[in-house]
């Protein structure tokens, strides 16, 4: 497996899934850090999505592929790493830092 980096962006096998949690194969944004993603068989990834439309602070537009994606930013999970399948970029910083702060307006940690 190729090495994890925050802000990238892979694509993860979700499944099995229960209830209203989002499903099948998608891309996903990593946001652990480094470090933690060298030594944890875990990382903690935010779903994109295609389908989806820009709700903030709940859903919000990112670009992904040179195409509009929506980070369903309460979609957020710890997932093992055994479930990446494979890299597709580096999001932006930018989009990143979107992702991040509307994050800790969500989790009320800003």
């Amino acid at each position: 497996m190729s090495e994890i980096n925050r802000g990238d962006i892979w694509w993860v096998n979700l499944d099995p899934t229960q209830g209203a949690e989002i499903k099948k194969t998608r891309p996903c944004l990593v946001l652990t850090n480094n470090t933690l993603n060298q030594f944890r068989k875990t990382v903690v990834v935010v779903p994109l999505s295609t389908a989806a439309k820009a709700h903030p602070p709940i859903t919000i537009e990112i670009t992904c592929q040179n195409q509009s994606v929506v980070a369903v930013i309460d979609q957020i999970r710890a997932v093992g790493k055994h479930r990446l399948k494979s890299r597709i970029e580096a999001a932006s910083q930018k989009n990143l830092d979107a992702v991040v702060k509307v994050l800790g307006i969500i989790l009320e940690l800003v």
